[in-house]
């Protein structure tokens, strides 16, 4: 990954405080195995796709996997940004795959999925930021899973509305957009992106009456007060369903954990949430943006 001069500062800085190594109990997590598992590994990689499990190396890929539920990575799986902490692969990408919708239908429709979830990587060379493929994926799993619902988790489209726009030609049942931060970190943590743009996003989406929802990472440096101040801040600007979790290192060249959070203070985060007039707030150490993402349909929607 590129690492910014602010990103480099901030890394410093944290290591020389000398942060907690070993990870607590609540963070180990059983390598991924099982039947399903080897299931979903299989099918991903016979239709060429990619997934955020794989990528950005998430914790719960062995629970959700063996559950035959995996969040599709579209538009390739390299990142026109640099972020902090994220695992993808950052660079410029050299192709658009026209096909690729039609194939992540196929692999819902093969996995008889009851929701799904779809996001992407930063495509910021592009004109719409991969919007078009995005309203296509959503289009062709609508039509051959109709029983199936769709949630997409996107990047800001750098606040364009065209892009947005597009997005509401075959909308979703969910509409994912992560903070990731508090507004302080955002030059270490999100250097390309903006606080009140993703804002703006949700509100803008949730103005077209959809279901909005967001995410945060906590242990990277922000307060616990911070984090209520981003929890009431979404609700101003429309969503309805927040998750927060605990932010891991993904390698060396990334940003260090400052601190990790306790089970006290996450039960804490979901019940000063659900006070301010979140719907849902889905808040433990392993909880990722889709994590349990079925179930906050079930409960959003319905």
């Amino acid at each position: 990954m590129r690492i910014n001069s602010f990103q480099r500062k901030y890394k410093e800085e944290i290591e020389q405080q000398g942060v907690l190594v070993h990870r607590p109990p609540w963070l180990k997590v059983k390598l991924p195995t099982g039947e399903n598992y080897s299931d979903v590994l299989k099918l991903v990689k016979e239709n060429n796709l990619h997934t955020v499990c794989e990528e950005a190396r998430c914790p719960n890929i062995a629970e959700c996997w063996n559950h035959k539920t995996a969040t599709f990575m579209i538009l390739g799986d390299i990142c026109t940004r640099s972020c902090g902490f994220c695992a993808v692969k950052t660079g410029m990408p050299t192709y658009m795959d026209k096909n690729e919708p039609l194939r992540v239908a196929l692999a819902v429709k093969q996995l008889g999925l009851k929701h799904c979830v779809i996001t992407s990587v930063n495509r910021d060379e592009l004109y719409d930021g991969g919007a078009s493929i995005f309203a296509e994926t959503v289009r062709l799993i609508n039509e051959m899973v109709p029983n199936c619902t769709v949630e997409i988790l996107i990047p800001d489209f750098k606040g364009e509305e065209h892009a947005f726009k597009i997005i509401m030609k075959h909308p979703p049942h969910i509409l994912n957009h992560n903070v990731e931060t508090v507004p302080r970190l955002y030059p270490f943590v999100r250097p390309q992106a903006k606080y009140t743009r993703s804002l703006k996003l949700i509100k803008w989406f949730k103005e077209y009456g959809l279901r909005t929802k967001s995410g945060l990472m906590v242990g990277i440096g922000e307060t616990n007060e911070e984090v209520i101040e981003v929890m009431k801040d979404l609700y101003e600007h429309g969503c309805d369903i927040v998750t927060i979790g605990q932010y891991l290192q993904p390698t060396r060249a990334h940003l260090p954990v400052q601190r990790f959070v306790s089970l006290e203070e996450f039960e804490y985060f979901r019940g000063e949430g659900l006070k301010i007039g979140l719907k849902i707030v889905e808040s433990s150490p392993l909880v990722r943006s889709s994590y349990h993402a079925d179930k906050h349909a079930r409960e959003s929607i319905y």
